[in-house]
């Protein structure tokens, strides 16, 4: 009997599920590797950190996704390198795994850009793990100032966010409506009003890769719900009780946000390969890595020609069609065809601010805001969440939380440290650096 070529996949976020999904019925033995046992679904997970959405409607056990596909197995594993000569997976504690083909799509992390403080003291958004994190500290920080109403003036209840893409403009606009809407009257004691969140952007607009008219409208409609908006404005240093901005202002605060941009992990960096920006590995057209023509990358690791001298965006949809096309390739490979290159079909950009306010940068020139473009967002991520179960308990919470304003999961799962007292590096931000994350 014929061995079966062995296809593995270092990841199980957008990229490697693609990948893992289009291989399952083919004539290959699938291994899919991550340090989690589920899928994150990475968009709404501000929507766990501001308390609109439990964990489990974010996230989706990898083995029920092929729980029927008898050739596609799971390894809960951490990757800790790959040797590229001998063509083996080594894993931490773990036999190493063997391949034929690889596809890594192993995610990124955040990029702090080397400015002292923020890795210890930031916000990152990337993981379940760290939306919880931020959501503990954002409720802790109120219990804190309820109890003690002097903090305020403290910065206790200052919230800053880095970073004026879609996840920044997304974070500010869900922390104004859960502090105006929500805490306003669970926390009727305290004076909520008193509260500052505040958006920074070192660029001189918000959203820069969208039409700069749907930049225009989410400025307004974030300043419209309370925030205030700093472009223009980098970010020089971070302490525990404060941030200071270019220009020497200083910002008190016990809550930093960091949404400003991401890098590859610590895997790309341990390959004997070459890396470009952000340290993402360079590919070939086909998104094979120079050199070793069964290994590919794709997603947020993967630097990728966009055909015309420039380089395609980490999205969500950048990793599903580079998946689904490495995929292809093994295919090709395996029957003997000629390989194809990748060529990116761009379907659009969105991002939502709030409620009935979003806008949306279509490929064809349609460019939506307000309530259409709000409609489409909350369409969109329905469909591309992952199982039946998980689209119908987001809709559900999305429509009580609309006709309410009550929020579910306001709860502090762990005990932090007290908001006035130094954040310790374990408690502000846990490092997502770790090989085998969410593509």
């Amino acid at each position: 009997m014929a061995v079966r070529p062995h296809v593995v996949v270092i990841g199980a976020g957008f990229g490697g599920l693609a990948a893992a999904k289009r291989l399952e019925d083919e004539a290959v033995d699938v291994t899919v590797i991550d340090r989690h046992n589920y899928h994150t679904f990475q968009p709404l997970l501000y929507q766990v950190a501001t308390a609109g959405l439990n964990t489990a409607d974010v996230g989706y056990a990898v083995r029920g996704l092929f729980r029927r596909q008898r050739r596609v197995f799971f390894r809960k594993a951490q990757v800790t390198g790959i040797d590229l000569d001998r063509r083996r997976v080594e894993l931490r504690d773990l036999p190493e795994v063997p391949y034929d083909h690889l596809i890594v799509a192993a995610g990124s992390r955040c990029n702090t850009f080397g400015i002292p403080g923020a890795d210890e003291l930031a916000f990152p958004l990337y993981t379940l793990e760290e939306a919880v994190r931020l959501r503990n500290h954002v409720i802790s920080l109120f219990e804190a100032a309820s109890a003690e109403p002097g903090l305020v003036a403290e910065g206790v209840l200052t919230f800053v966010v880095v970073g004026g893409g879609p996840t920044g403009v997304e974070v500010a606009g869900a922390l104004a409506e859960l502090v105006e809407k929500v805490f306003a009257d669970d926390f009727h004691d305290l004076d909520v009003h008193r509260s500052r969140i505040v958006l920074v952007e070192q660029g001189d607009r918000l959203l820069a890769a969208f039409d700069e008219h749907s930049g225009t409208y989410a400025r307004a409609a974030l300043e419209r719900r309370g925030v205030e908006v700093r472009t223009g404005t980098a970010v020089e240093s971070v302490a525990v009780d404060h941030v200071v901005l270019a220009g020497g202002e200083v910002l008190h605060t016990r809550c930093l946000v960091w949404a400003a941009g991401v890098q590859a992990g610590a895997l790309a960096q341990a390959l004997p390969v070459a890396r470009g920006r952000g340290g993402r590995i360079v590919v070939h057209r086909d998104l094979s890595v120079p050199g070793y023509p069964d290994v590919y990358c794709v997603g947020d690791i993967a630097d990728i020609d966009d055909g015309s001298g420039g380089r395609l965006p980490q999205l969500a949809q950048v990793a599903i069609q580079g998946g689904r096309h490495a995929a292809e390739q093994v295919l090709r490979t395996i029957e003997r065809r000629p390989r194809a290159d990748f060529h990116y079909l761009d379907k659009g950009t969105m991002a939502t601010i709030g409620r009935r306010a979003a806008v949306a940068d279509l490929p064809i020139g349609v460019r939506l805001r307000g309530m259409p473009a709000w409609l489409a967002w909350l369409l969109l991520h329905l469909v591309y969440l992952v199982g039946v179960r998980n689209r119908v308990s987001v809709f559900i919470n999305w429509a009580w939380n609309y006709l309410t304003w009550d929020r579910g999961p306001r709860l502090i799962l762990r005990p932090e440290a007290l908001p006035h007292t130094p954040i310790p590096h374990s408690d502000a931000a846990p490092r997502t650096d770790q090989a085998g994350t969410s593509a």
